[in-house]
């Protein structure tokens, strides 16, 4: 699995092209052409999908407190 950098350029990439109307996106030496806008934003939710993935959450968060004494 790519890593949250990779993922990102990945994307943003991709989003680039999306906005300027290219169905071509090249990339770490590969060439990816998207027939449809549909199949490029499928593949930005994939790709959006892997970064909040690598992200950490946090499950449980704890207050403690005191009154001093």
């Amino acid at each position: 699995m790519a890593d949250f950098a990779q993922l990102t350029a990945w994307r943003d990439a991709l989003m680039a092209a999306r906005y300027q109307g290219i169905r071509t996106v090249e990339y770490d030496g590969k060439r990816v052409t998207y027939a449809t806008d549909a199949e490029m934003a499928a593949a930005l939710g994939d790709l959006n999908r892997q970064i909040t993935g690598t992200t950490a959450r946090i499950a449980v968060v704890r207050i403690q407190s005191s009154k001093g004494l």
